[in-house]
């Protein structure tokens, strides 16, 4: 059973659904992880730090609980339009599953209709779904890809992924300005006339 959590500011009611056995399970091992780090869990500034961070790992990977194929599948519309259609600049916040570091950046998104469309916004849910998971870059970039492949079936698909990661930038090599960037294309954007438009279309500031 699920609890709901109310905030409202400005008239905008934010609600949050947390398992609360789930999160009491994970504040727990959290109050120990505080303990071994040489930490006292019991000060004031930590007593509810456990709690918080169970919270939010629940919702940063509140992606498990989501089915990407039934995002779209739920706003697809038969439309004889066979031109690129393309969602870029999406929001990407993912956990690296290395180092459970979050990685951050913009996912491009294309694909040609073969017969049907997707309502736009459920493109960056698809996108979401996936990210809010413990990932790599790599296989989120192909994740989204086959979603949209095996679902809708079109012409092609092109995804590209920019992100920076924390796992690099605050530990490690310590490369603070590094952005890595990844791809993935099927059908009609194996091509490079169709692969370079894309690409040009991303780059550009159309809007």
């Amino acid at each position: 059973m699920g609890h709901d959590e109310f905030d409202e500011v400005d008239g905008y009611q934010k609600i949050d659904r947390y398992n609360l056995k789930v999160v009491n399970e994970i504040a727990s091992k959290y109050k120990i992880i505080l303990t071994d780090i040489g930490e006292d869990p019991s000060r004031e500034g930590l007593l509810k730090t456990p709690e918080r961070v169970a919270k939010a790992m629940q919702y940063l990977t509140h992606g498990y609980d989501l089915n990407p194929e039934e995002i779209l599948r739920s706003a697809m519309f038969k439309e004889d339009y066979k031109q690129m259609v393309i969602v870029k600049d999406i929001e990407v916040y993912s956990m690296c599953e290395h180092h459970l570091l979050p990685f951050f950046g913009k996912a491009h998104v294309a694909y040609i209709p073969n017969g049907c469309v997707v309502g736009l916004s459920k493109i960056p849910r698809v996108v979401d779904a996936f990210a809010r998971r413990l990932q790599v870059q790599e296989r989120l970039t192909t994740e989204i890809r086959d979603c949209i492949e095996n679902t809708m079936k079109p012409l092609g698909v092109a995804v590209v992924i920019e992100c920076s990661h924390l796992c690099m930038q605050m530990r490690g090599i310590q490369k603070q300005n590094s952005v890595t960037t990844t791809s993935a294309f099927t059908g009609e954007f194996l091509k490079d006339t169709t692969r370079s438009e894309f690409i040009s279309l991303i780059g550009s500031r159309l809007h």
